[in-house]
């Protein structure tokens, strides 16, 4: 039987290898001009590994209760992965459930969607753009390009151009752009956010959620640092009030902290400011994370004794 953690630790291996060819093909454009072999852009040399699965169908086994790591149309499924070593845990419990309830047949092979040049560039990297600008190296590198990244499944339509169905929700160009945006919104690394996640608009809440994260680290806790907008990092000693004071935040459109934990059971809380559409933007980017849940926090649902269901209240 294929082993699912095996399977995440070759898309892994697939995935750092075309990142490494991508920075190396980088480097030495931006060090002497050098560029690509064109053979490069089209067999998967910069491309995000695939997960790539055949489910036969049949009815041999019970279908399961669950509503996620479910089969019911057979067929041949893939799926372009990012960063596996971060959804590693997520990966390797989704693919399990499939091999040991499917008659499927699953694998890890090079993919032909491309990593956009942006995402292999990562702050404190030795590639410097200083001297070449974004548009000379789209020229000849991977760049963003929105119209690629497959929402088959999102949008409910489907396209079949190979016969080959959506194995999941989003594909490696949209877990990528969303880890990006998530930075530029929340101020901190999108790897720090947790699968807890709170939402609010009120920044006395953040001050409190902060003061309180402040008291849950120290020797025996199971949280290791609270991690702040603005590139904070607060441990247990700190001097919490002076560390919020601070105005970094405010240069970031909805600023976080993230009470961290080693499995990324801890609590994160984002700052989402006034307005459906910032709510909106941050879960469609927080969802690639897969949440284990997300609550708004705030007291306009409140309701005073006086009031009945169906007061109009302003």
């Amino acid at each position: 039987m294929t082993i699912a953690s095996d399977l995440v630790a070759d898309l892994d291996r697939l995935y750092r290898a075309s990142v490494e060819r991508l920075q190396a093909a980088m480097s030495a454009y931006i060090a002497d001009g050098t560029t690509p072999d064109p053979a490069s852009r089209t067999d998967g040399s910069f491309a995000y590994p695939e997960i790539r699965l055949t489910y036969k169908g049949g009815v041999d086994r019970p279908t399961p209760l669950r509503s996620f790591g479910r089969m019911v149309t057979p067929g041949e499924y893939k799926i372009s992965v990012t960063k596996p070593a971060i959804f590693a845990e997520y990966l390797i419990e989704q693919l399990t459930l499939l091999i040991e309830d499917y008659d499927v047949t699953v694998e890890a092979v090079e993919g032909r969607q491309e990593i956009p040049f942006p995402y292999v560039i990562e702050p404190g990297h030795a590639l410097s753009l200083d001297e070449v600008s974004a548009t000379e190296l789209s020229r000849h590198f991977p760049a963003t390009e929105l119209a690629h990244i497959g929402d088959e499944i999102a949008d409910g339509l489907w396209i079949a151009q190979d016969e080959t169905r959506p194995l999941a929700l989003f594909d490696g160009l949209r877990t990528d752009f969303s880890l990006a945006r998530l930075r530029h919104y929340m101020g901190t690394p999108a790897e720090h956010a947790q699968r807890f996640v709170l939402f609010t608009n009120y920044h006395r809440y953040v001050d409190e959620f902060v003061r309180w994260a402040g008291t849950q680290l120290g020797e025996g806790s199971r949280f290791t640092s609270l991690s702040g907008a603005g590139g904070i990092t607060i441990s247990s000693g700190d001097d919490i009030d002076k560390i919020i004071s601070d105005s970094a935040w405010r240069r970031h459109q909805m600023p976080a902290y993230h009470l961290m934990a080693d499995d990324r059971t801890g609590i994160t809380l984002v700052n989402i400011g006034v307005g459906p559409s910032n709510a909106k933007t941050i879960c469609d980017h927080l969802a690639v994370l897969r949440p284990e849940a997300w609550l708004m926090i705030g007291h306009c649902g409140g309701l005073r004794p006086s009031q009945r269901i169906g007061d109009y209240v302003l």
